[in-house]
């Protein structure tokens, strides 16, 4: 799995720090480090089905010569500046199957992310908004972001992704929390408790 996850990184961290943005590169692509920190953390929650599928759609994007993170922040432009969305090149479309699945995952994330809030507000309280009804020109929501990243994934990583989530949302599982307790141990905190007591005491 670690090298699944490395292979994905080196992929997509080359796919970032091409990301053409209005003003010049962000600071977050000259910063490596908190990059795979961050991704691999999301990467750390995935099975190996997930990782594989997703690894093949890098790959094969990479070989047509497409961006999927510059199409992922050229879909969250849908929500965030839509007058400037409808002057980017032209992405993939999302056919309404693909436009189904894409909302049944956001609708299970979403709860999480609830869930999420209400047990760790002060780390919640340093992330995103939840909702796309809170984005702003300079502040991307969680539904907005997720929803941009699912739109580039294939068909197959979709649907290993669903079966996936509903299977741990069966079993009472939260993906969000699984994922940002990898995160925070890759800041080396002990545990979630922890990390949330210092996030509140900043």
């Amino acid at each position: 799995m670690k090298k699944l996850i490395q292979k994905i990184l080196e992929l997509e961290w080359d796919m970032f720090v091409k990301v053409q943005n209005i003003g010049g590169p962000a600071d977050c692509q000259n910063n490596p480090n908190t990059f795979y920190k961050q991704r691999g953390s999301q990467f750390a929650a995935w099975n190996d089905a997930m990782l594989k599928s997703y690894l093949d759609d890098l790959q094969t994007a990479k070989q047509l010569g497409r961006n999927l993170l510059a199409e992922k922040y050229a879909y969250m432009m849908e929500s965030t500046v839509p007058d400037e969305y409808d002057h980017l090149f032209q992405l993939p479309s999302i056919n309404a199957d693909k436009k189904a699945l894409i909302d049944r995952i956001i609708k299970i994330h979403l709860r999480w992310a609830q869930e999420t809030a209400l047990l760790y507000p002060g780390l919640s309280g340093r992330s995103r908004p939840i909702y796309s009804n809170q984005d702003t020109y300079k502040s991307t929501s969680y539904e907005t972001y997720f929803h941009g990243e699912l739109a580039t994934y294939s068909d197959t990583t979709l649907n290993e992704y669903y079966c996936y989530a509903q299977k741990l949302d069966e079993n009472g599982e939260n993906l969000n929390l699984i994922i940002l307790e990898h995160t925070v141990k890759s800041y080396d905190y002990p545990s979630l408790e922890a990390a949330e007591r210092a996030a509140c005491l900043k």
